[in-house]
């Protein structure tokens, strides 16, 4: 059987490989229909696309032609030595036409790898390669290699459109991310617990319920953060911020909304008992800068302290100032005496 045929217009090839980098889902998608417009202008025996993973240490097989999953896995493995054609390829050491190569099994073949390369600020980087493999003899005339030339480049576009959506949408996933939360305790920032607490009192309002607001502030901050430094302050803020985020039902919210304020927001009746757990956690963490951890906090409940977000933060806040003043580590209600 001859194995140097070609087809009849290698412009088809492109043209299909062109209309899976426009309509492909997703870039496995994309790679194998540009793989199978390969094989369509140069009929190898095998063929794949190689990427580089920038999550994953090494080369990961992309695309595959003519492999079963054991020769798959072993090219996989392979491409750790980085005299391999496809290493080497991605590598941007050299582009190789009519390569001469034995198989496993030893047959001979002759193979083209080559390059995807991508362009930045006049910067050009690999991200992959791609190659093809055919029975000796078999050689690629200029046309079948300005053929395949132009299908690696369109993969290397195919690759490099897919790392600039995976960053933007990282990207997006952390400023949204820091929009919401409290970059030093991760908690939910000041403007996330408002919106959280007017949802949650329209929630309550509509069904008859209640919700209770406790407000935390650190006993003699100040004076932490000026005998232990910054670094204290911080590590004593993110040790109340744990013990507050482990302490509370998975219905509730808590939140930092001031140096060293932060707040939980509970639906339903249950803030006092909430935040008398809160207050035990954090007293049993051991001392920072030699000096105790302990916060003293304030509780109201909507309806009764409070018919709407601001009236509920100032009697929680009432409520706060009672239990700073009955010493440290005390919970109290705007209503109620501390304990």
């Amino acid at each position: 059987m001859s194995t140097d045929r070609r087809s009849s217009d290698p412009r088809l090839a492109i043209t299909a490989a062109i209309d899976s980098l426009a309509t492909g889902e997703d870039l496995d998608s994309i790679l194998l229909g540009i793989l199978a417009a390969a094989v369509t202008a140069v009929q190898p025996t095998f063929g794949a696309i190689i990427v580089a993973d920038p999550d994953r240490q090494g080369l990961q097989v992309a695309a595959s032609h003519g492999m079963d999953d054991a020769a798959i896995s072993r090219l996989g493995d392979e491409l750790a030595d980085p005299a391999h054609p496809f290493a080497s390829a991605a590598n941007m050491r050299e582009v190789t036409f009519d390569r001469a190569s034995m198989t496993p099994d030893g047959s001979s073949f002759v193979g083209a790898y080559l390059p995807l390369v991508v362009t930045s600020g006049g910067v050009h980087a690999a991200v992959g390669s791609i190659g093809f493999g055919w029975p000796s003899p078999r050689g690629l005339d200029d046309p079948e290699r300005q053929t395949l030339t132009a299908l690696a480049s369109l993969a290397a576009i195919a690759v490099d459109r897919a790392r600039l959506a995976s960053t933007a949408a990282e990207r997006s996933e952390w400023f949204e991310r820091m929009a919401h939360t409290d970059p030093l305790t991760g908690l939910a920032n000041e403007r996330t617990v408002g919106r959280i607490l007017e949802t949650e009192l329209a929630r309550a309002s509509r069904q008859g319920g209640e919700v209770s607001l406790a407000m935390f502030d650190i006993d003699d901050f100040q004076a932490t953060n000026q005998e232990g430094g910054h670094e204290a302050g911080d590590d004593v803020l993110r040790r109340v911020a744990a013990v507050l985020s482990e302490s509370v039902r998975l219905i509730d919210t808590v939140g930092r909304i001031g140096g060293d304020e932060f707040v939980l927001i509970a639906p339903g009746a249950a803030g006092m008992v909430v935040a008398q757990r809160v207050l035990d956690g954090i007293a049993a963490l051991p001392d920072v800068a030699g000096r105790p951890i302990t916060v003293s906090a304030g509780v109201a409940r909507f309806p009764g302290d409070g018919a709407d977000a601001q009236a509920l933060i100032a009697a929680a806040t009432e409520g706060l100032e009672r239990a700073r003043g009955d010493g440290r580590g005390t919970v109290a209600s705007a209503l109620e005496p501390s304990v």
